[in-house]
């Protein structure tokens, strides 16, 4: 199978965040070795752009890109290697210059090499502009914060302004695809925690009921392990910005069916269907999973930073 861009990204997030917790030298070295292969092998220099995989590298997504962008940035804050810094900037600088589409939003794929807007298809999220766009936006704000250049200011405040003001239609879907846009709609809620502790965008956050309610209704048929780790660290997030008050009893519930998606080899399943656990581990969701019941069961604060 071809080679994951974006799960690589996530890897380099997640490994970086195990080598904090445990000083263990094997989990920063393989991050950096991740890093590497994201900044000397997947990166297309003469291009200017990350394909979401290679050999063939047929198609670059916005999402993948700021998460990418993303995983550098935690190597960089972890051994300032200005390496990469570098290939994150100039990715960041891509989703700018490459998805920017005329109606004033981001196109979420590109064919390659040619970079021209792929069709868009409603009923995919991943095909569409959408709120959850927002966590791959976040990229372009950590830029800001590690180089100070206001360029990267104002596009994540444009996708911010885009994805409150379309949240609300995120989840009308019929009734078989909302356990994925779940997963896709608290993307939206990491996006938003730059601005977290302003009232508007609090408020926001405060959407964590409704997808908790989704979650109690639908988890008889189908539940993913990612979207309740990822609306457990939303409420710890949104807690310790002052946004929104931790809900412990719903938190307690969602850790408690989190840690039963655990497998005994440490990793997670991705998902249950109609009570039987599905075949198979997701890379990604089992990085959000572990990193969800890790800052649950500590209660530690820790910076938004380190979220995967």
């Amino acid at each position: 199978m071809p080679v994951s861009t974006e799960i690589t990204g996530y890897a380099v997030s997640f490994l970086v965040y195990l080598h904090s917790l445990s000083g263990d030298e094997r989990y920063l070295d393989a991050a950096l070795r991740a890093a590497r292969f994201l900044t000397r092998t997947a990166w297309d220099p003469e291009r200017q752009v990350m394909p979401f995989e290679i050999e063939p590298a047929t198609r670059a997504y916005f999402f993948d890109c700021g998460i990418i962008a993303r995983g550098l940035l935690s190597a960089w804050r972890a051994t300032k290697d200005e390496e990469f810094l570098s290939v994150a900037i100039a990715v960041g600088n891509s989703m700018m210059r490459d998805f920017a589409s005329d109606e004033g939003d981001f196109h979420p794929v590109l064919a390659l090499p040619r970079k021209t807007p792929e069709p868009r298809d409603a009923a995919r999220w991943s095909r569409s502009a959408g709120c959850y766009q927002l966590k791959a936006a976040m990229a372009w704000w950590e830029l800001f914060e590690a180089t100070g250049e206001n360029c990267f200011r104002e596009p994540y405040k444009k996708v911010l302004e885009y994805a409150l003001a379309t949240h609300g239609q995120f989840l009308a879907a019929p009734p078989e695809q909302i356990m994925d846009r779940l997963h896709a709609f608290c993307y939206f809620f990491e996006g938003l925690l730059p601005f977290a502790h302003e009232p508007r965008y609090a408020q926001a956050l405060s959407a964590s009921r409704l997808v908790h309610a989704f979650l109690r209704r639908l988890t008889p048929e189908f539940a993913r392990s990612d979207v309740y780790a990822q609306l457990l660290r939303a409420r710890l997030f949104a807690n310790w910005a002052g946004a929104v008050p931790l809900d412990r009893d719903a938190a307690d519930e969602e850790a408690a069916a989190l840690a039963k998606f655990q497998a005994e080899d440490g990793g997670y399943w991705f998902g249950r269907k109609s009570g039987e656990l599905m075949p198979y581990i997701n890379p990604v969701s089992a990085a959000f999973a572990g990193q969800a019941l890790e800052l649950w069961e500590n209660r530690q604060q820790v910076t938004r930073h380190v979220l995967i």
